[in-house]
């Protein structure tokens, strides 16, 4: 039985997962100089963003059974390490072939330090994993809630270059912190022996894993149909500026916060399972309504009342399902949260095609594939299994 962690290891988790975050939002605003001074097009540089994502996921499948066989502080310390320095790289950079370049390696080291956070989170809370994770993901969305101010404000005091170099400053903390606090959690004698294949062998033959390993992927789907839609959606549809955008998109930052902070309160009492099927009620009512909406082509309000629950549900069943997943897998933890996290990021590629694809000029489209999303959740869960013991790698 683990002891009741320290809050002050839940908030340097979540730093550690706040890196990719800031990596992607915080260089958004400075695009446009970006694109001029490294003499290319504003396509290219946004290029730049779709190569993060893909090496982003790359990096997972390899860094999650290198997590479980070599031990989860030595990845993230060796990730760390490798995100200060690409990002002092990307700095110094005056072309954007190597911009490109370096924004891979950024990911590829990104990658290999988050993909151990879950693991631990999981060794600290054992059965109330869904409580960590809740803790951490409220902590860590403040990341993306502050990101493009900071690029913003840093962007304003001196030049795009800069962004970088606070972004390699806020790893170099990060990284002494966990030199110093992130603990190791290998048990000890386990061979230190990397086997890829036979790790993924476990995760995907755990039957009662699958339907929440489905259901974390379709949550993702919605919620990056949001992340892609929501722009032309509130600013070129419904014609909001600048301001308003951010504070509506900050309002469902904090709806997410919200919905985390309140599965952190209750899923010790009411079980991981039951907070999913809550919010997957929740997440029913809010898609059919914002279909609905949009439908009848109703006011703004009636979007952003619908969108703000929607977002607040698809946080309560991505964590409890995830959590679910990783309580599976003790000896797999970085495995599976490497299949999680693939998964998430191929399905969220996706969203743009579709979008794209359906389009008609109205937010119609993006409402029927959230509702979409949200009812292949429910599916998933029809086919749940009942839960099985943890699968050890040496059941293989």
């Amino acid at each position: 039985m683990s002891r009741k962690p320290a809050g002050w290891i839940i908030i340097l988790l979540a730093a550690v997962v706040a890196t990719t975050p800031l990596a992607i939002d915080m260089y958004l605003p400075a695009m446009p100089i970006m694109a001029q001074q490294l003499n290319t097009s504003i396509g290219m540089v946004q290029q730049s963003l779709s190569i993060f994502l893909a090496f982003f996921g790359i990096s997972m499948l390899i860094c999650g059974p290198l997590a479980d066989s070599l031990g989860r502080r030595p990845l993230a310390i060796f990730g760390l390490t490798g995100f200060v320095l690409a990002s002092i790289a990307l700095s110094l950079v005056s072309t954007i072939e190597w911009f490109l370049f370096w924004r891979a390696l950024q990911a590829l080291c990104g990658a290999a330090a988050t993909v151990v956070v879950p693991g631990i989170v999981r060794h600290i809370y054992q059965e109330h994993t869904a409580k960590g994770m809740s803790y951490v993901s409220m902590i860590m969305m403040l990341a993306p809630l502050l990101a493009p101010a900071i690029g913003s404000g840093v962007l304003w005091l001196a030049n795009w270059q800069m962004i970088f170099v606070t972004l390699a400053g806020y790893g170099v903390i990060i990284l002494l912190l966990s030199w110093r606090y992130l603990p190791e959690i290998k048990p000890a004698g386990t061979p230190q022996k990397v086997a890829f294949f036979a790790g993924y062998k476990v995760v995907f033959s755990c039957a009662s894993a699958r339907p929440d390993i489905a259901t974390s992927m379709f949550a993702s789907f919605s919620f990056f149909c949001f992340l892609t839609a929501v722009p032309f959606v509130y600013i070129k549809f419904f014609g909001v500026d600048e301001q308003l955008f951010s504070l509506l998109f900050g309002f469902n930052v904090a709806m997410l916060m919200l919905a985390n902070f309140i599965n952190s309160r209750l899923v010790t009492r009411l079980g991981p399972q039951r907070m999913l099927r809550a919010g997957l009620v929740l997440a029913i009512i809010s898609a059919s309504a914002l279909t609905l909406f949009n439908f009848w082509q109703l006011d703004l309000v009636y979007t952003v009342l619908s969108i703000a629950p929607l977002m607040a549900s698809l946080s309560l069943i991505a964590t409890n399902a995830d959590a679910m997943i990783l309580m599976k897998f003790p000896d797999n933890s970085g495995t599976a949260t490497a299949v999680i996290g693939t998964l998430r990021f191929g399905i969220g590629a996706l969203a743009g095609p579709l979008l794209a694809l359906f389009y008609n000029g109205t937010p119609l489209p993006f409402s029927l594939l959230m509702l979409v999303g949200v009812l292949c959740i429910a599916v998933s869960q029809l086919w749940h299994k009942p839960a099985e013991q943890p699968v050890n790698a040496g059941t293989d």
